[in-house]
């Protein structure tokens, strides 16, 4: 295409909408010279508002793009990491069980009256209820969970009930009362049906199991035990 006919089409794509960068691009010439040629065109205001469209969309397309792309960056990274995890943590050995439940328990059980770990994570209660009896040798008829969760999800107590025996294979009749909250929350949830509360795992005669894990606490507190 000679360049007087690639300027008569960027006048063309101009009055289109089209950006200068585009025009450009598309005539496979400078940005510069596509601006020369454009720039005393006199757009009407109805080829104006198509250019500021244009324009509008296209930044739009290219959030688009860059949120997508960057999404698919975390989601390398996430991966990257969750496989190197993998490799780094291979197969727990039982004194490694030992640390972890009892750092866990440190962070989030009952260290003042009754012995019990409360948590809303299934993945984290299913880890202690494994550590309860692979660890400290609790018997599964020993475990006595019970939940607590907002009032509003009396009506679907049933299922709750059901989603946290099967994940800890403990039948229904060892939970404890369910214990509602009165506090109504101020908004409303999307998670409302996948919600299923916060469940306290005790252990029925285990003020032993208190003071050993209490004793296991107090050794990870002690800097000795660190590495120089």
């Amino acid at each position: 295409m000679a360049k007087f006919e690639k300027r008569l089409a960027a006048l063309k794509l101009r009055r289109r909408g089209y950006s200068i960068r585009s025009i450009a691009s598309h005539l496979q010439v400078s940005k510069s010279s596509a601006s020369i040629w454009c720039r005393d065109l006199q757009l009407t205001k109805k080829q104006e508002l198509r250019l500021i469209r244009n324009a509008i969309r296209a930044g739009h397309r290219g959030r688009m793009i860059g949120a997508k792309r960057n999404r698919e960056k975390k989601e390398e990274q996430i991966e990257f990491y969750r496989k190197l995890a993998e490799r780094e943590v291979a197969k727990l050995t039982k004194r490694d069980l030992l640390i972890a439940g009892a750092a866990l328990y440190w962070a989030e059980g009952n260290k003042k009256s009754k012995f019990a770990f409360t948590n809303s994570e299934p993945q984290m209660i299913k880890f202690m209820s494994y550590w309860f009896q692979r660890i400290l040798g609790v018997k599964k008829d020993e475990l006595m969970p019970r939940i607590f969760i907002n009032a509003i999800h009396e009506p679907r107590i049933k299922k709750v009930i059901i989603f946290w025996s099967r994940l800890l294979r403990v039948p229904t009749f060892q939970f404890g009362k369910p214990v509602f909250l009165r506090d109504r929350p101020k908004k409303i949830y999307e998670n409302y049906h996948s919600y299923y509360g916060v469940l306290t795992l005790g252990v029925r005669k285990s003020a032993k199991l208190k003071y050993r894990v209490l004793g296991l606490i107090d050794a990870l507190r002690n800097e000795r035990i660190l590495p120089v």
